[in-house]
């Protein structure tokens, strides 16, 4: 089989077409006035297939989706939500090499760096059904009569999460994998750079969470430029924001999450400093 049969086949097990949905909220939208993203290899600079910029009504409907979906979602016993995410992790091994293949199609590092990313993200699938029925809380002795103390954690609300290229899948399942656990509803803003990774992802996760019932578990907002992660980043419904990036995009994200009282999750900057010599 040539590369570009493989390729072909990859994207149609994938369910990628030419162009596709780029904003789910529980159903897929059709493509608004917004415009379509490309998404171009960097290995050859051809395009792969284009994806439709989520626009505001689109917005607001993944919102408040992810809201109506947490409030049916944290009630639902933490061992119950172990038992999705353990289905993701299979559905993840099922597809681990025509995702491996896109990750490294779309975003250009190795094919066995692409294929070991979706090992990342069902690996935390495992960690997390363990975590199900690990939600421990302390116990502690009163001074009052007839009074006990304890703690106990509670989910947080829908969650933003913003990934940055380099890592278009193991990211966001480091996040929603613990997330869904947790109790929480996710609502994924993926690079403008893999937004193809993110919906394949979001396709098989969709179908996962969808025969379980809460099909606007985890959700999908794609976006060109900074505008759209800005937006998630301000808004006071959204009770946790997780970002990837530089650490320039961190202060911005961590101030204006910090001034409506929010809370950030924050992976900034890198160590992967390399020196390429004339005769690479």
């Amino acid at each position: 089989m040539t590369n570009k049969s493989l390729i072909k086949e990859t994207l149609n097990t994938l369910g990628i077409q030419d162009i596709n949905p780029g904003t789910y909220s529980g159903s897929w939208h059709e493509a608004s006035d917004s415009g379509i993203l490309r998404s171009i290899s960097p290995g050859s600079g051809e395009e792969i297939a284009g994806i439709s910029i989520s626009d505001a009504e689109d917005y607001e409907k993944v919102i408040q989706s992810s809201i109506e979906c947490f409030e049916c979602w944290r009630c639902l016993p933490a061992p119950k939500r172990g038992e999705l995410v353990r289905d993701i992790g299979e559905a993840f091994r099922r597809y681990k090499d025509e995702l491996g293949l896109l990750v490294s199609l779309e975003m250009g590092k190795i094919l066995a760096e692409g294929k070991g990313e979706i090992q990342e993200v069902i690996d935390i699938c495992d960690f997390a059904v363990g975590l199900s029925r690990q939600l421990y809380g302390k116990t502690m002795h009163s001074e009052r009569v007839n009074h006990r103390m304890y703690e106990q954690w509670h989910p947080l609300g829908p969650v933003g999460v913003i990934t940055a290229f380099n890592f278009p899948a193991a990211v966001w399942g480091w996040n929603a994998a613990i997330a869904a656990v947790c109790g929480d509803t996710v609502i994924w803003k993926p690079s403008e750079v893999t937004p193809l990774t993110s919906y394949a992802i979001t396709r098989i996760c969709a179908e996962v969470a969808s025969a379980h019932g809460f099909p606007g578990l985890f959700t999908l907002l794609t976006g060109e430029g900074p505008e759209l992660g800005k937006r998630l980043a301000a808004d006071p419904r959204l009770p946790l924001i997780s970002a990837t990036g530089s650490c320039r995009m961190g202060r911005d994200v961590a101030q204006v999450v910090g001034a409506r009282l929010g809370r950030s999750l924050l992976e900034l900057g890198g160590n992967n400093a390399l020196i390429v010599l004339e005769d690479a």
